[in-house]
């Protein structure tokens, strides 16, 4: 399709909801209500795109939820990549718009299993791109300074799936100090330790 042609199906697609919704890498399971998004023209795929191109064919400040189930393990961080992938994302969210996803836990034998994952993350992923989360007190944040998140929601299985849910903060002068602020591996390690053995106790009270 036309980019000419496909701007014009997207701004159709927008016109239609008043609720927009995106569910990104889609593949063979596109979901009612959404705006689905793949590489592939498969069966009701709505925006036929790689996701890896930017920008995608979205307006800025247009969407309010975004989904992206076993998609981000497939993204290439090469270059910084993954940083613009989302950085995309939170362009096209509204202001407090949020975006769900799901991936298997780096080192997971759901994500070695499969030669074309290439993006391992777990959950000290995703302190990179919140600036004042409690967890790390934004010191991952000023690595790569990206566009600001919040995380709301980070759960994981070390053998299994990592889910997570960001919410876009609005951008803020605060969030880009001039000087870097020291990380304390130390302490972030400590934190880590202590979150294992919780969710470790949370699995065996459910055992029980």
């Amino acid at each position: 399709m036309k980019k000419r042609d496909l701007n014009k199906k997207v701004k159709m697609l927008l016109k239609e909801r008043s609720h927009i919704n995106l569910n990104l890498g889609c593949g063979e399971e596109p979901q009612r209500g959404f705006i689905n998004v793949d590489m592939l023209n498969l069966p009701g795929v709505d925006v036929v795109w790689d996701l890896e191109e930017y920008p995608w064919p979205f307006p800025e400040n247009s969407i309010d939820l975004i989904v992206a189930s076993q998609l981000v393990e497939h993204v290439n961080p090469h270059k910084g990549n993954f940083i613009k992938f989302m950085d995309e994302a939170w362009r096209v969210l509204k202001v407090h718009g949020q975006f769900m996803l799901a991936t298997p836990y780096a080192g997971s034998m759901g994500y070695f299993q499969d030669p074309t994952h290439c993006n391992p993350c777990n959950e000290y992923t995703w302190e990179y791109f919140d600036p004042i989360s409690p967890m790390t007190k934004g010191a991952l944040y000023l690595n790569y300074r990206p566009k600001p998140w919040k995380i709301v929601e980070n759960s994981w299985y070390q053998n299994g799936n990592l889910e997570v849910l960001l919410e876009k903060r609005p951008d803020d002068k605060s969030y880009h100090p001039p000087e870097s602020v020291e990380i304390k591996d130390k302490d972030i390690t400590d934190h880590h330790k202590r979150q294992v053995l919780l969710s470790s106790r949370e699995r065996n009270e459910r055992g029980k």
